[in-house]
């Protein structure tokens, strides 16, 4: 590379790629193939997401000093192969030095470490608790220079806060800055990234290229999109979402007098690099499920799943996830019918597994159920039929899929959505059994757009059939765990749209009862809903993790405790 090339035109790999958390020398080989990737396609320089080498979030794995240690060794052995004089490049890491444990990035180039970086505003809200296991930086540190090209390195939240990292950089004399990021995927998160870097570029004059990590790690979904904002507020590359890709994107210098930016220096223009578009809602949130399911199953080392395929909307829609994420040939769905499944149930049922083409067993729970009734006979004399009888059906079920997965090795996937876990409608040790959950953050009526989008699309990377995988008749009929004769949900919850929006208000919006009955709700059922919203705490703290879809799930973003005597509603 010429001088005139290095200080004129700047070639920047953005690797967006899927790391495991703990797995350092797996994450390590996928750097050292994405970097040979970026030089076959003429990098300069490699930009990895934040903390790539350990997997984001580590979590207290960064309390453990082998981890740490670990951790820096394989970036002093990366840093080595830039002797080669390909690409430098930028990777996040964490680091232990005197000031403390940090969430930091190595720059590398010409066969070691050149700088060093360190995250300064720690997140410690929502689904982010980095104040408990790393110290900040101790002060916003200046530009690195590569090869020509001074590039500022703020680190994710360093540039959603209002500490003045961007605007510290380029008064110190940054061209660009370029920002690694683990940041998790919620409904319209892109466009809030979007918002959050144009508000940086107004600050500081400077385009940023955005960096996001890939992939499903427990709960969180890391969508990728990684993208750049021009100094002109503009978008200058965007990258796909759900995709792992390395893509190297052509800056050039701005010579022209009338072109300098807000440091009164030449700037920098993206003359190449994608456009990709950016999925609809109901395609972001399928196929954030789907990469939720597939990542959690395969990182786990499972060989394949079970699942209890009832004939309903939720267990339906969770097979088509499972064989879109694993294949066909990874699920196996089992129908376990007692005397209150309905003819419509089983049919669905086998009509939907013939649909995905996954293997279909029938399991009847006759002879288990009776046995525990004649079993308690004696003990519940006097008492009527309710709840508990109806309990010990679901809880034969997941016996069996439990004993299905300890025989077979398959994790069980459980399938209950966010409106019925608000409200406790599930059954500890039953039909909450299982390992992943990947509608755990969709509410009812969500499920239902997501089944008529799955009908009629095929999802990127999907390993399912295309057409109707979902039986109309599955999505049409009236919801019904069928524990009683002639049961459907709406005997004891209110309609599904009626339902949701109350608790999307209590949930989300942390709205009060008067708030969400001033919207048009019944003031009884509001305080019902409450009241059943808090009791349902501890089935929650039992149930299995999944794929984190709105803005507040239960678990990371959502946590109160379970004995609590409040009520907004009196």
């Amino acid at each position: 590379m010429t001088d005139k090339t290095a200080s004129d035109i700047l070639r920047i790999a953005v690797a967006q790629l899927n790391p495991t958390v703990g797995d350092i020398a797996g994450n390590l080989a996928k750097a050292r193939e994405a970097r040979a990737d970026a030089a076959r396609q003429g990098a300069d320089i490699v930009l990895f997401t934040e903390l790539f080498l350990a997997g984001y979030p580590p979590e207290d794995l960064v309390l453990k000093p082998a981890f740490l240690k670990a951790c820096e060794r394989a970036a002093q052995d990366f840093a080595g192969d830039t002797a080669d004089g390909g690409p430098g490049f930028i990777i996040g890491t964490p680091l232990k030095r005197k000031s403390g444990t940090h969430n930091s990035i190595i720059f590398a180039d010409g066969g070691k470490i050149l700088a060093e970086r360190y995250k300064l505003d720690l997140p410690n809200y929502g689904e982010f608790d980095e104040k408990r296991v790393f110290q900040a930086g101790p002060e916003i540190q200046g530009p690195v220079n590569f090869r020509g090209v001074r590039l500022g390195i703020p680190i994710c939240e360093d540039i959603w806060g209002d500490v003045g990292v961007c605007e510290t950089l380029a008064e110190s004399g940054a061209e660009i800055l370029l920002v690694p990021n683990g940041s998790p995927y919620y409904r319209g998160k892109v466009d809030v990234r979007h918002q959050i870097v144009i508000r940086q570029v107004i600050e500081c004059g400077l385009p940023i290229i955005y960096a996001n990590q890939l992939g499903g790690q427990d709960e969180l979904i890391f969508d990728g999109a990684s993208f750049a904002i021009g100094s002109d507020k503009t978008l200058a590359f965007q990258m796909s979402q759900f995709e792992e890709t390395v893509n190297v994107t052509t800056w050039k210098r701005r010579a022209a007098a009338g072109a300098k930016n807000a440091n009164n220096s030449e700037g920098w223009v993206c003359s190449e690099g994608p456009m990709s578009k950016i999925p609809e809602k109901e395609e972001a949130d399928y196929r954030a499920c789907m990469l939720g399911l597939r990542d959690y199953v395969n990182k786990n080392g499972f060989r394949n799943v079970v699942l209890g395929l009832s004939g309903g909307i939720d267990s339906a829609i969770c097979a088509a996830l499972a064989v879109d994420a694993l294949g066909e040939e990874r699920l196996r769905a089992v129908m376990m019918p007692y005397r209150y499944t309905s003819k419509d149930s089983l049919k669905d049922a086998e009509d939907c597994a013939r649909a995905l083409g996954c293997r279909y067993d029938i399991v009847p729970i006759f002879e288990p159920v009776d046995g525990f009734l004649h079993t308690l006979t004696q003990l519940f004399e006097g008492t009527k039929q309710g709840i508990t009888e109806e309990n010990l059906q679901s809880r034969a079920r997941g016996t069996i899929l439990m004993a299905i997965s300890n025989k077979f090795g398959s994790m069980v996937v459980t399938t209950g959505n966010k409106s019925e876990m608000s409200v406790g409608y599930a059954t500890l040790y039953g039909d909450m059994n299982g390992g992943f959950n990947p509608i755990k953050d969709l509410y009812k009526m969500q499920v239902y757009a997501l089944a008529r989008w799955r009908n009629s699309h095929v999802p990127p990377g999907a390993l399912g059939p295309s057409g109707e995988v979902i039986p109309n008749n599955i999505i049409d009929k009236a919801p019904s765990a069928e524990l009683r004769e002639n049961q459907t949900d709406q005997d004891s919850l209110p309609p599904y749209p009626v339902l949701d929006d109350i608790l999307e208000c209590l949930v989300e919006n942390e709205m009060g009862v008067d708030e969400i009955v001033a919207r048009g709700h019944d003031r009884a059922t509001v305080t019902r809903i409450e009241h059943l919203l808090y009791i349902a705490e501890y089935k929650r703290r039992q149930a299995a993790p999944g794929v984190k879809i709105t803005k507040k799930n239960f678990g990371r973003d959502r946590r109160y405790p379970i004995t609590n005597r409040f009520r907004d509603g009196g």
